[in-house]
């Protein structure tokens, strides 16, 4: 949801940043890399060790230059299927590291082992989430839309941890259920877009020629 109605905004911002950065002989695929080492990172280091506070800020920070590669590579013209791939593979392994570091937290000095398992369905269900959609892709299928999709998913969670970090109650409890709750239908709703999509295709192939 999110993708769709900021994007526009979001890219008047990062747009100059890209051009910038470009001008420097810095390549999209160096950005897309030190955003995933960075955030990855920051995601395993300070939340196992309960910094609540600081690791929402540090994980962001990083995470935004996944919205800067975009932009530089619209700077130069033109992306890399090399890119394409490079860039969504990271952010899986990102979105891994982010759910894992929540998940230890849970499971180690937070002492809320069923919020782990909250963490853990998120963290699959985020990986299952762009799986369906790059394997239905690749078989010529849509899975395009859900109700959340990466953007969402990372707001919820850097909330949550933020909130649980200054002491507010429960917050990320109901976030991150909730997050699992809406993860795992917006895989159900993926599947059922494959299947209508793959229906909707074999239909037209039957169709007799005119």
């Amino acid at each position: 949801m999110l993708n769709v109605v900021a994007r526009v905004h979001v890219n008047r911002v990062t747009d100059p940043i890209g051009r910038a950065l470009v001008g420097r002989g810095i390549t999209p695929d160096v950005v897309t890399v030190v955003g995933t080492v960075g955030a990855s990172a920051a995601a395993l280091w300070f939340l196992p060790r309960g910094e609540l506070i600081v690791a929402p800020f540090v994980i962001t920070l990083f995470v935004l230059l996944d919205l800067v590669d975009g932009a530089m590579a619209r700077a130069r013209g033109r992306g890399t299927p090399f890119g394409a791939v490079l860039d969504s593979t990271c952010d899986r392994v990102a979105d891994g590291a982010l759910f894992a570091g929540v998940t230890w937290w849970c499971l180690g000095i937070g002492e809320e082992r069923v919020l782990g398992i909250a963490a853990m369905i998120c963290l699959v269900s985020a990986q299952l989430i762009s799986y369906v959609k790059a394997r239905a892709g690749g078989a010529g299928l849509n899975a395009d839309g859900g109700l959340v999709e990466r953007a969402e998913r990372l707001i919820v969670v850097l909330v949550g941890i933020f909130l649980q970090g200054i002491g507010v109650p429960y917050a990320l409890h109901v976030l991150l259920w909730g997050l699992a709750a809406a993860s795992v239908w917006t895989v159900g709703q993926r599947i059922v877009l494959v299947y209508r999509s793959a229906q909707a295709l074999s239909a037209e192939s039957q169709e007799p020629p005119s």
